[in-house]
Order: C-alpha cells, then sequence, then structure tokens
C-alpha cells in the first residue's frame, strides 16, 4: 500500500508540474500588446518630463541606467511586468519617488515597452494584470526609413570641393541613428567600409576639414537630398584614420 501511494503522489507531483509548465508556456508576455499607442503617447510625454534627465531621451542612459536593449533585457527579462511597474513607482523620479499617480506610472511602463520593440494592443494596461505578464527580451524600436531630413551616420573620404567647399567622397550609405546626447560618444564607424556615396558637408569650416584632407570621417548630422546632390548638416564630425584606404 505504501509502494502504491507512492507511486500515485509522483503521478500527481508530475501531472501538476506538467500542468505549470503548459501554463507557464502560455502565459502572456509583453509581446502580446498588452498597452494602447495612445498610452504609450501618454507615457512618452510623462517619461520626458519625470525621466529623460536621467536616463535620456532615447532611454540609453545617462546619470540613471539604460530602459532598453541589453540592459532592459538582462535587468527585466523573465520577470513579470509588475517587477518593473514597482521598481518604477516606488523609486522614481529619483529626487521624488512615488510622486506620478499610477496611471502615468502605467503609461512610462507602456512607453518603455513600445520603445523596446514590442507592439501596441487595442486596451490600455492596467495594474490588476502585471504580475500575469511576462517580460521577453526585446529587439529595440525599429529605426525609420531614410528620408529628406532623416539623422544618419556615414563614414567617407574628406576632400575640397569647388568654391570653399567640402565633401565626403567614397562614402558609406547613410544609416538612421539618433541624434547624440550632450556630450558626443566615440565614433561607431571605424569599421565601416567605405562606399559610393558623395556628400556636401555643410558648415564644414567650423571643424578646421583642411587638417583633415584625405583623411577617413565619420560624419553624423541631418541629411539633406536635393535634385543632383546630397548635403549633410554637421553634428559629429570625426577623424577614424589619416588615410582613406580600405
Amino acid at each position: 500500500m505504501v509502494a502504491k501511494g507512492i507511486v500515485i503522489l509522483a503521478i500527481a507531483l508530475g501531472t501538476a508540474a506538467a500542468v505549470a509548465a503548459r501554463g507557464q508556456e502560455n502565459a502572456k508576455t509583453v509581446a502580446d500588446g498588452v498597452y494602447s499607442d495612445a498610452q504609450a503617447d501618454r507615457g512618452a510625454a510623462a517619461y520626458e518630463g519625470a525621466c529623460g534627465g536621467c536616463h535620456r531621451a532615447d532611454l540609453g542612459g545617462a546619470s540613471g541606467p539604460a530602459l532598453k536593449e541589453q540592459r532592459f533585457n538582462r535587468t527585466y527579462g523573465g520577470k513579470d511586468l509588475k517587477t518593473l511597474f514597482t521598481k518604477m513607482a516606488t523609486t522614481m523620479p529619483r529626487n521624488a519617488p512615488g510622486s506620478l499617480s499610477e496611471s502615468a506610472y502605467l503609461d512610462i511602463v507602456a512607453h518603455l515597452l513600445k520603445e523596446n520593440g514590442f507592439n501596441a494592443g487595442a486596451r490600455d494596461l492596467t495594474v490588476d494584470v502585471l504580475d500575469g505578464i511576462r517580460v521577453v527580451p526585446g529587439t529595440g524600436k525599429p529605426l525609420p526609413a531614410i528620408g529628406d531630413y532623416s539623422y544618419v551616420e556615414v563614414v567617407g573620404c574628406l576632400a575640397a570641393g569647388p568654391e570653399n567647399t567640402w565633401m565626403l567622397t567614397r562614402a558609406s550609405e547613410p544609416v538612421v541613428t539618433v541624434a547624440p546626447p550632450s556630450t558626443a560618444a566615440a565614433p561607431a564607424g571605424a569599421a565601416t567600409p567605405l562606399g559610393t556615396q558623395t556628400f556636401r558637408l555643410l558648415d564644414a569650416m567650423a571643424y578646421a576639414p583642411a587638417d583633415h584632407r584625405g583623411h577617413k570621417m565619420y560624419v553624423r548630422g541631418l541629411l539633406i537630398k536635393l535634385p543632383g546632390e546630397q548635403r549633410i548638416t554637421i553634428s559629429t564630425f570625426e577623424p577614424l584614420s589619416p588615410t582613406c584606404g580600405e
């Protein structure tokens, strides 16, 4: 009888574990459209006023940690969404923890989810469902398509142009990026190969371009497309190599 009881108990425990595992597999995640676009828009405004100063407008982190990509995934991945909400609602903003309304904190959570690449759904996120939603790794918000007045980065060869202009020749295809923080980060294009594009660099004279003639340069700024010519207004202008060979 004892042996039979042990077998029954083992079967029961195994069944319970299987049910729990299936429940975990079927649990809702942040990839299931758990907030609305309108809520994320409200959250963007609330974030700008309460969080942007420490975590930066693009969530990249400053005096506070980054709230996107690897840092977000490492900190909150595998946990329920209530963990993120509780952390924010009890410790943020840094100078006035818990000072926002419950709805404002929920809106900011929605904004963070959107910026981490999770699509919106039809309904607002509410506090009563937070512990039933699991955080999974995000992929990041897709960058917009390149168009006129996109903020881009390119790598190319600096050359003098006609009438005291400066050109970036043999340049790489422009890549959409985000506006730089107040202190410019190190150039990210050192390994970027040259290409076939040509850009006229506006305001180049402010960067002592003659010192870098023939150098491989990293340029970041606004792309302006005109008939027969592409221009970039410079915000970052950094040398990558004193020569322009591959």
